[in-house]
């Protein structure tokens, strides 16, 4: 009977020491296991985090250059536009006292008249035709070489035609000539697209 319960008290602790290895190890591979998923979350977040950041960075660093050249590119064409408006509205002064019907409306025809005086008109003129009209000059070649013309076209017609025949008029054909009309054409387009470049950059901007 001793024997018997001896044995039963040494089986029990050897089933009790089972017990608790089996336990530690479940609670070692548990806590092994833990940590190795825990390990790789955190690798991966980093990485995630990490190619993120990285994509974020690229995509704000090209839209904030693309916006600054585009800005730069608005803030020239104002200047350009502003720079031949002033320019030709100056060399206008002299177109329009010089002009005939001009001086008829402001009563004071003959009292600025001189021996060549029409190839100074005509002189005057050619300035503001190929300096202040060069943006238009330039436009309808852009429109109708990609075959949508528009505004530009329009405005080069008028001011070509318009040059074309008071020069003819000036060298020997019969008829008036329109410079004063050209000119004031020309100062009222640039003014408008100055205006107009100027508030898109200032919308842009905002």
């Amino acid at each position: 009977m001793d024997d018997y319960m001896k044995q039963s008290d040494e089986d029990r602790m050897s089933n009790h020491n089972a017990h608790t290895h089996g336990d530690e190890h479940m609670e070692h591979d548990m806590n092994s296991h833990h940590e190795h998923g825990m390990g790789s979350m955190h690798e991966m977040s980093a990485q995630d985090m990490s190619g993120h950041a990285g994509h974020e960075g690229m995509g704000d660093h090209s839209g904030h250059g693309g916006h600054e050249g585009h800005g730069s590119h608005h803030a020239m064409m104002v200047a350009d536009f502003k720079k031949r408006f002033w320019v030709s509205l100056i060399i206008s002064i002299p177109v329009l006292l010089l002009s005939p019907l001009i001086q008829r409306f402001l009563g004071i025809e003959g009292a600025i008249s001189f021996t060549g005086d029409k190839y100074v008109l005509f002189v005057l003129s050619s300035a503001i035709f190929l300096y202040g009209g060069w943006p238009f000059l330039k436009g309808i070649y852009d429109e109708l070489k990609s075959k949508a013309p528009g505004m530009m076209t329009l405005i080069a017609l008028a001011i070509t035609v318009a040059y074309v025949y008071s020069s003819a008029v000036v060298f020997g054909l019969s008829g008036n000539v329109f410079f004063w009309e050209l000119a004031t054409l020309i100062d009222i387009m640039l003014l408008g697209h100055w205006l107009e470049m100027r508030s898109i950059m200032a919308a842009s901007s905002a």
